[in-house]
């Protein structure tokens, strides 16, 4: 059977060895991983009967967030209530979480980004520059700025994302996100990232962007 360009992009990303204090939670290693992979492949061919023409790229995954769902800005709440306004995620979506998150708290940053779009009526793509995740050494269950070569090591991703997708416009969300895309030589707008008290910003950002025509 001929697997999806989807299907070979997980399994992409699945194999990729990302180095010390940088968790591929997506490879071979965990019975659980083939779940995530799963919630990926779930997420993103269902991104794609939508096409977006617009790429957010956020940071790197949160232990509390994709790290635990494999889906870039969710947590396990959204997979277990309601489908969003968009129609997204939500029980009997087909998506599945691993034994590990029960318990988990839910990452606020993934319930703002939602909420902001959701507010805007505007659904975007959604990845990280570095699409696995980044902590400090010997504590998995923490979070860590990834460093240039790991942003890097994440370039091809969002590359061939801009080549499954109609991508349009890219976006950086936030400082890490838009020295890589610079790095690989994108030009792109940026806007404030939403965690850590940005939401206003972030919301202010992405409605200049959409009134300006840049994002559609």
């Amino acid at each position: 059977m001929t697997s999806s360009p989807i299907e070979d992009f997980a399994d992409r990303l699945a194999a990729v060895e990302t180095g010390p204090a940088c968790t591929n939670f997506f490879d071979h290693s965990d019975p659980a991983n083939a779940l995530r992979r799963q919630n990926l492949v779930a997420y993103l061919s269902d991104m794609l009967d939508r096409a977006p023409k617009v790429l957010l790229v956020g940071e790197a995954p949160g232990f509390r967030g994709m790290r635990i769902t494999g889906v870039p800005f969710t947590n396990r709440t959204m997979f277990q209530g309601p489908a969003n306004p968009f129609g997204l995620f939500g029980s009997g979506k087909g998506y599945v979480l691993p034994p590990e998150a029960a318990g988990v708290a839910a990452e606020p940053t993934a319930t703002v980004m939602w909420e902001v779009l959701a507010e805007l009526g505007f659904l975007p793509l959604l990845w990280s520059a570095c699409p696995w995740h980044t902590h400090l050494p010997g504590r998995p269950l923490s979070n860590r700025t990834p460093t240039p070569a790991e942003a890097a090591l994440g370039t091809p991703f969002w590359q061939a994302l801009t080549g499954i997708f109609p991508i349009e416009t890219v976006v950086a969300v936030g400082n890490v996100a838009h020295t890589s895309l610079r790095r690989s030589g994108l030009d792109v707008p940026k806007i404030r990232h939403p965690a850590h008290g940005g939401r206003a910003r972030f919301k202010q950002g992405l409605h200049e962007l959409l009134a300006a025509g840049m994002a559609q």
